[in-house]
């Protein structure tokens, strides 16, 4: 058995960070520990100007107090991005979020119609500058249902513009896993709590609010697929954490915020999974090197050291007044970062 094992530049291709005071509680989590995230857009009001973005990454690097850490930053999609626009932009993000409206936290303003000729303005000058695209792909239809039923319009929009990196955001079923290898231009990120839980977890017994999200844990079926395309270290697939803060007093109540918190204890927990698995030679690959093809990335060097010894993970992490639950509060990981 493994007593140390290093990561190195690991990544986190999906991540929310917030802003004000929950930024400055959850940035310093990955910062610590990430050479980088891609970071979400889906703020109030959401990043769609220059002027935002750019300000937008300043508080985050004011938050990671100097860490070897690049955010990478993205605009929330809208259809009257203009060709000069987006050739200003180009180089301050790493691709653009698209969110149907009212899908997920924050995505009201997200598109009404995911018909092709309607976005097709945008997506072409994307596709022209060589800009991914990253979707949350969900519809409204049965929860369990949603991913599933966005694989045509994936489906749709990979045949439609061959030349657009089109990134399936934080996927959850089989049907997703199958997809990767059928186009050429479609890759996905896959989260941590996505690997480890299904909707049993979530409310099979006592309700878990800290386990809700979106897109909802699905099925035994579907958690195999993913965890086999992540120990495989399938090479369209990253790692994304959908690492999604909310207040203690939000996901505790009725109407609960759907997220969940696993930045402070992403990386233990990937390299106690990939253990069990005998799959630890494949680890790099899943949280660092995927990532860096497929974005074309280069970084610092960093590297992060994890030992054989426990962790304790925090009942709640606080800065101020806010509190946040992470994932296994108060359980015990057989991994730990050296430097705890």
């Amino acid at each position: 058995m493994a007593k140390t094992f290093t990561i190195n530049e690991p990544l986190d291709m999906h991540l929310h960070l917030r802003d004000n005071d929950m930024l400055r509680l959850v940035a310093p989590l990955t910062s610590k520990t990430f050479s980088g995230a891609l970071v979400m857009p889906n703020l109030v009001p959401p990043v769609t100007t220059k002027e935002a973005l750019l300000s937008y990454k300043n508080r985050i690097l004011s938050a990671c107090n100097g860490d070897n850490f690049i955010p990478f930053m993205t605009l929330f999609f809208q259809n009257n991005y203009s060709y000069e626009f987006l050739e200003d932009i180009k180089n301050e993000i790493i691709g653009i979020k698209l969110y149907p409206a009212g899908i997920t936290t924050n995505s009201e303003t997200g598109v009404s119609s995911m018909d092709i000729e309607v976005l097709r303005p945008t997506l072409e000058i994307m596709s022209r500058l060589g800009i991914p695209l990253c979707i949350h792909g969900e519809t409204n239809g049965f929860v369990m249902d949603r991913e599933k039923e966005f694989m045509p319009i994936y489906e749709s929009l990979a045949i439609a513009f061959p030349d657009l990196k089109i990134i399936m955001e934080h996927i959850t079923t089989k049907d997703a896993v199958e997809l990767l290898d059928k186009y050429q231009n479609l890759f996905a990120t896959v989260t941590l709590h996505h690997l480890l839980i299904t909707l049993d977890d979530l409310a099979g017994g006592m309700l878990k609010p800290h386990l809700f999200c979106k897109p909802i844990a699905k099925t035994p079926i579907d958690r195999t697929a993913l965890l086999n395309a992540a120990l495989k270290a399938h090479p369209k697939l990253m790692f994304g954490s959908d690492s999604a803060p909310h207040p203690k007093h939000k996901k505790e109540c009725c109407g609960c915020a759907a997220g969940v918190f696993t930045s402070p204890i992403a990386l233990q927990v990937l390299v106690e999974l990939f253990e069990k698995h005998n799959s630890l030679d494949n680890l790099n690959d899943f949280v660092s090197n995927n990532a860096k093809k497929i974005y074309n990335l280069n970084l610092k060097s960093k590297t992060i050291n994890l030992v054989k010894e426990d962790f304790i993970v925090p009942n709640v992490y606080e800065y101020k007044e806010e509190k946040v639950v992470p994932m296994y509060s108060g359980e015990t990981l057989s991994w730990s970062l050296e430097d705890n």
